[in-house]
């Protein structure tokens, strides 16, 4: 081949793949960090719908956008070592969820963008300066975990009229423990009702947990917003079944695992929303001028399996509400 062909058909190669669209060249993936403090098998649904928000915006997983993923499994102590290795990858942002997983990558970083994909009380904690002007590298979404307790203990007023004494489990290790616990304390004194707490060190005390309810002649139990208590739902909702405690949980999961009920916004919908935040931050946009944003619904679901093997009638007034009934 002569020396002036071969130039022109270099020139025409290079021409055609400089021509190629961008998703056809070698871009390197956009590294996304996820840090979560309960497991992977319980945060499937949630992040399944974060994935498909992305996708639905451009972001294909194993092509332009690759995932690097931490979890504690309920461990909550994990979390600042968990946090810590994602900042040394190096991702462009970090996913994370809820409050005890924000505030350890809220620790472990203050350059790398944060978005909520769900948490609590993120002025009240520090994460931001404030909902419509986050001011930091944290933005994303908050659930309202730390004002639920009332709204939970009417319900389960709703269906015991006579409630008398509520048993409580409560994740001493979940900094979100205090103003739930204030939260809770407030509701059953305006509702005249006894409260049974039980402080949880460890999973491994569930049981204990149960037993002394049962000893104490509790009537029903609160299940608070919890990522240890999210991880060991079905655990939680096998032993209130098998005590025959009426349980309200948080996350409506909790009742599709046999838990008799949950009052709490759709996590599934939070999560989809904090992909829209994925998008605008990795087009740009800055974490303090993305204001936080709070749930617009609660939905409660109801077990009527497990309220048969309960015992208990559902009132039509509280299955006329519900806005998911499994059978």
């Amino acid at each position: 081949m002569k020396r002036r062909e071969f130039i022109t058909l270099a020139a025409g190669a290079a021409a055609a793949m400089s021509s190629k669209p961008l998703s056809a060249q070698q871009v390197p993936a956009v590294v996304i960090g996820v840090l979560h403090a309960s497991s992977e098998a319980v945060t499937s649904k949630q992040l399944g719908a974060f994935k498909a928000s992305l996708r639905q915006l451009g972001y294909v997983e194993g092509s332009n956008i690759r995932f690097e993923y931490r979890f504690a499994d309920g461990f909550l102590d994990r979390l600042p070592d968990l946090a810590a290795e994602l900042v040394q990858v190096n991702p462009r942002l970090i996913v994370s969820a809820p409050v005890p997983a924000n505030l350890a990558a809220r620790k472990a970083t203050s350059t790398i963008p944060i978005v909520m994909a769900d948490g609590a009380d993120p002025v009240g904690f520090g994460l931001v300066q404030s909902l419509s002007s986050p001011g930091g590298n944290v933005t994303g979404l908050t659930n309202f975990a730390e004002n639920l307790a009332s709204k939970q203990l009417d319900v389960m007023r709703e269906l015991l009229p006579h409630l008398e004494r509520v048993a409580v489990l409560i994740n001493i290790a979940n900094p979100l423990h205090l103003p739930q616990w204030r939260e809770t304390q407030s509701a059953a004194a305006r509702a005249a009702v006894a409260l049974v707490p039980f402080e949880i060190h460890s999973p491994d005390q569930l049981p204990q947990a149960f037993t002394e309810f049962t000893q104490a002649k509790a009537e029903a139990l609160l299940v608070p917003p919890d990522a240890t208590f999210g991880t060991h739902r079905q655990r939680i909702a096998d032993l209130a079944t098998a005590a025959r405690l009426p349980a309200i949980f948080f996350s409506r999961a909790s009742v599709e695992d046999g838990g008799l009920m949950s009052y709490g916004p759709n996590p599934e919908e939070n999560y989809r929303r904090a992909a829209i935040f994925v998008d605008k931050i990795l087009k740009g946009a800055k974490p303090a001028d993305l204001p936080v944003e709070r749930p617009t619904k609660f939905e409660l679901a109801i077990n009527l399996k497990t309220a048969k093997a309960l015992g208990i009638d559902i009132p039509a007034t509280l299955l006329g509400r519900a806005d998911e009934v499994i059978e």
